[in-house]
């Protein structure tokens, strides 16, 4: 199991808990939805990242 993979969502999720918390107490409640959308992308990327790579373990694996 990768931890730093689990630290790093965790800190992006953290970063945009607060940025969003800060722009909807500011008035921008905007703003606050499209932080939280671009750390849902980077998370989801980081992901697909990890699961393009096992694939490419299971290919090596089997001899694919």
């Amino acid at each position: 199991m990768q931890v730093d993979l689990i630290f790093k969502v965790a800190a992006i999720g953290i970063v945009v808990a607060v940025l969003n918390q800060l722009l909807i107490r500011s008035g921008r409640e905007e703003q606050a939805l499209m932080t939280t959308l671009a750390g849902l992308i980077v998370v989801l990327m980081i992901l697909l990242q990890q699961i393009n790579q096992l694939f490419s373990y299971i290919k090596t694996v089997f001899g694919f």
